[in-house]
Formats: structure tokens, sequence, C-alpha cells
């Protein structure tokens, strides 16, 4: 009987050494649990914050393309000036204004034109440079593989 006895309180110090593990297992888990919550709850407010600015950054960007485009619509007249050109052309007050503008004009084109020219020939220049690179480069392999 006191055998009986001794495995029952052996039974029972197991089941309480069970218990207690248990316990701390649970509260580990639950411990896990409120870290994840917090890391969720943090990252999910820098989203919030991010799409925040996002929306922000958007607008503001909206709102310059309109700009844009208000100064980029044609006149009454239908000329396709901006209101830029148009205070430019209005405070021309003399044939003389209007000529010393349109030679001003003219040179400045003649210039980006100039520019343009140059930049083509040098884009030219720069491809036939890279074209006859490559073909050497290619010979040489040609030549590696050979040998």
């Amino acid at each position: 009987m006191t055998q009986n006895v001794t495995q029952w309180l052996d039974e029972i110090k197991a089941l309480k050494q069970q218990l207690v593990e248990m316990r701390q297992e649970r509260e580990d888990a639950y411990a896990s649990a409120i870290n994840w919550q917090q890391r969720y709850e943090t990252e999910a407010q820098q989203r919030r914050v991010e799409a925040k600015l996002t929306q922000q950054a958007i607008g503001a960007l909206q709102q310059e393309i309109q700009q844009i485009k208000g100064r980029m619509q044609p006149d009454e007249s239908g000329t396709g000036r901006t209101p830029e050109i148009q205070a430019a052309v209005s405070e021309l007050k003399t044939e003389a204004d209007l000529r010393s503008h349109l030679t001003q004009a003219l040179v400045e084109c003649d210039r980006l034109t100039q520019a343009l020219q140059t930049e083509q020939a040098n884009h030219i220049q720069t491809r036939k440079s890279l074209t006859t690179a490559l073909g050497d480069a290619i010979g040489t392999l040609a030549k590696g593989k050979d040998e």
C-alpha cells in the first residue's frame, strides 16, 4: 500500500512539474504574442505615416502638374503662347524693342541649333568609336578562341 501511495505521490509531483512547465510555456507564448503585436503595431504605424507622406507628395505633384498645365494652355486667340511669352510680348512698345528681341531670339536659336548639331556630330563620332572598339574586342575574342 505504501508503494501505491508513493507511486501516486510521484505521479502528483510529476504532474505538478508538468503544470509548472506548461504555465511557463503559456507565459512565454503570451510574452511572444505581445512582442509580435507591438512589432506589428509599430510597423503598421510606420506604414500609415509613409502612406500619409506619399499621399501628400502625390497631392503636391498633382498640384504642380495642374499649374504647369495651366501655364501651357493656349490663350484666347488659340496661338498657344504661354502667359510668360504673352507678358514679354506685351512689354515690347516700339518697333526697335521688337527688332532687338527678335534679333536676340534668332541669335539664341542659331546658338541652340549649332549646339544641337555639335551634339549630333559628337554622338555619331562616339557611336563610330564604340562600334570600332566592339569590333576589335570581338576580333580579339575570336582570335583567342582559335588559338
